[in-house]
């Protein structure tokens, strides 16, 4: 590694998606800075989904069973339920694959275990506390970050990406615009105790004007109240009362337990986007992650796009970085291979929110769609769902060489 101040990559974001182009562009030889402004990655509420795609590439690098050496949980079913009705919207379990469910672990737990490997290798380096302010331009050209409060250090590199999130302050200044829809709903993320009897399977309820998601966290579960857009300061003002009686309204079951939500410090609000850049790059930056695509909550896909993200782009990028040349043409194809695949999921998504979604937060409780009836009735066709969310629409393998 060269001194401080200097990198062959730069990376901003160690999220699901840079930490693993860190990882890999490490093990390929290339000297790479990841930035990440916070002293840990213990934050809540974060995306907990680990799919098969995720698994068959940890696998690949030889990380799988320690990954699933951490404390975690698995899911082979999706469920959907309404007051009258239940289908099984998608069995993991009927995937070709080694890991034929959705993992559930600490996302902090995923991202420690990745950052721990990568700094094995004397060609990674992470910084903490290293909130990435300011690119460096010169002639038009990407050359850097400026980082820490104030921007008062910096790292020069060959490239920079930025990772940093669908808010990303990289992407903003280079004046890459992201557009997207407008998904009609926001959820409202809160904790509640778990009986070790429940069931693990993830649900999804469906009622009274609402969704409501349950995600097995072994002493807890994370719920998610789905809300239409821009109204959760409506929900706040009926008061915490009224809300705790929607939930039982939902799912009986919680009748025993929604005391335990003592006032609204204790629920998180994610405010639902959908958007992705037009272009992803330009000299000397890539975009990868939410900082490209902001994906909608259904299915959980986020994560798995990000590391499929990151995968490509060190598949594409390793040998132009080792050999210290990586042209405009080089960030083109890294897009090329993973804009379509994040355009069909989103349409996807989007089909999702307008036909279920919508309908359900607009009218109440509805019956099931012909098409979930369908899944139900013929069990087989729970594969391609299944199929869709734990892979994608293309799957992606490592290419990226391992140098010492």
């Amino acid at each position: 590694m060269r001194p401080d101040g200097w990198a062959t990559c730069c990376i901003a974001g160690c999220g699901p998606a840079g930490a693993m182009l860190g990882l890999l562009l490490a093990r390929a030889g290339v000297e790479v800075v990841v930035l990440e402004k916070h002293s840990d990655f213990l934050r809540d509420f974060r995306g907990d989904t680990i799919h098969p795609s995720t698994m068959e590439l940890m696998a690949e690098i030889g990380l799988a069973e320690r990954v699933l050496g951490l404390r975690h949980s698995k899911a082979r079913q999706l469920v959907l339920e309404t007051s009258r009705e239940r289908a099984v919207v998608a069995d993991f379990s009927r995937l070709r694959t080694p890991y034929p469910y959705v993992t559930f672990l600490p996302q902090w737990d995923f991202l420690n275990l990745l950052t721990a490997e990568a700094k094995r290798l004397p060609a990674f380096r992470l910084l903490m506390d290293a909130p990435a302010e300011q690119l460096i331009v010169e002639d038009g050209v990407v050359r850097g970050l400026r980082y820490a409060p104030g921007g008062q250090q910096e790292v020069r590199a060959l490239l920079t990406v930025a990772a940093d999130g669908r808010d990303s302050r990289m992407r903003a200044q280079a004046g890459l615009e992201p557009a997207g829809v407008s998904p009609p709903m926001d959820v409202l993320w809160f904790r509640l105790s778990r009986r070790p009897e429940e069931p693990e399977t993830v649900g999804l309820r469906i009622g009274a004007g609402h969704i409501l998601i349950l995600i097995n966290r072994f002493e807890y579960w994370q719920a998610g109240y789905v809300v239409p857009k821009g109204t959760a300061d409506q929900v706040r003002a009926r008061g915490l009362a009224a809300f705790k009686r929607s939930l039982v309204e939902l799912v009986p079951p919680l009748a025993d337990r929604v005391e335990e939500l003592e006032d609204w410090e204790q629920v998180k609000l994610l405010s639902v986007q959908s958007n992705r850049l037009g272009r992803w790059h330009r000299p000397g930056l890539l975009c990868i992650g939410d900082a490209a695509h902001a994906m909608s909550p259904i299915g959980g896909v986020g994560i798995n796009l990000a590391i499929q993200d990151a995968v490509e782009a060190a598949n594409v990028l390793a040998g132009p970085l080792r050999a210290g040349r990586v042209e405009s043409g080089h960030l083109e194809h890294v897009q090329r291979r993973r804009q379509w695949p994040t355009r069909v999921i989103q349409a996807l998504q989007h089909a999702l929110q307008r036909r279920l979604v919508a309908p359900v937060l607009a009218d109440g409780d509805i019956a099931l769609p012909r098409l979930l009836g369908l899944l139900r009735q013929a069990p087989l066709l729970q594969r391609v769902p299944a199929y869709l969310i734990g892979f994608g629409v293309r799957r992606v393998h490592v290419q990226a060489p391992v140098r010492g």
